[in-house]
């Protein structure tokens, strides 16, 4: 791995195995092999450890005294819940945004949407999902509630992991799409009931191929 000059390479690390989680190419309650990862990233244990640390706080893996570490597992119903609670408050937050937005900050808003449009066409989910983190991250912020804000990061730093697998479930990614489409078209009408009511079912579909995709795979 080369390291980034203005980049710590623990920071690029901790951005490899994020990846590698959301894949499902770490599997949720596997234990990580420190020399195996070593080898597969080019990096030393030093940089890697710092990365485990970082995720670590992140709730992303969980580091056991004497036993290593292994990548994080929550029941799927918990998930769920957490995609519950993170459409009401992304509901509210994107409601707001639309009664605050400026006419700039809209143009802001369709540059991304355009962005997404693009990842889309073009089959790059890895793409799409970190355009779509700046979008919402972008809505949050213009929502213009500080304490709203502070809860939504909160859980978006729990969920994100969670968040992201969802899209590999088959079909989800068109269904994003479309449902970000519906979005656009209520934030250009300046709708903020349509807006907050579609920002929550958005957040619940993303629930729902979360939890459907790990059942597939047989997890309780």
């Amino acid at each position: 791995m080369e390291k980034s000059s203005d980049r710590p390479l623990s920071l690029q690390v901790a951005d490899k195995i994020r990846v590698l989680i959301r894949k499902n190419l770490l599997v949720s309650g596997t234990r990580l092999n420190e020399q195996k990862l070593c080898d597969q990233l080019g990096v030393s244990r030093t940089p890697l450890r710092e990365a485990f640390r970082m995720l670590s706080a992140e709730g992303l893996v969980n580091i056991l005294p004497n036993k290593g570490v292994c990548v994080t597992v929550l029941p799927l119903d918990e998930v769920f819940h957490m995609f519950e609670a993170m459409g009401i408050m992304e509901g509210n937050c994107a409601h707001l945004a639309c009664d605050r937005l400026s006419d700039a900050d809209l143009e802001e808003l369709n540059k991304l949407h355009g962005q997404l449009e693009k990842h889309y066409k073009n089959g790059d989910q890895e793409g799409y999902i970190d355009c779509n983190h700046e979008y919402h991250t972008f809505v949050q912020e213009k929502a213009g509630n500080p304490v709203l804000s502070k809860m939504v990061s909160s859980l978006r730093g729990v969920i994100l992991l969670y968040r992201y697998r969802q899209i590999y479930h088959p079909g989800r990614f068109s269904q994003s799409m479309e449902e970000h489409r519906r979005l656009i078209e209520a934030f250009r009408a300046r709708d903020g009931n349509r807006v907050e009511r579609l920002m929550r079912q958005h957040l619940q579909k993303q629930g729902q191929a979360f939890v459907s995709y790990y059942a597939e795979l047989g997890y309780p």
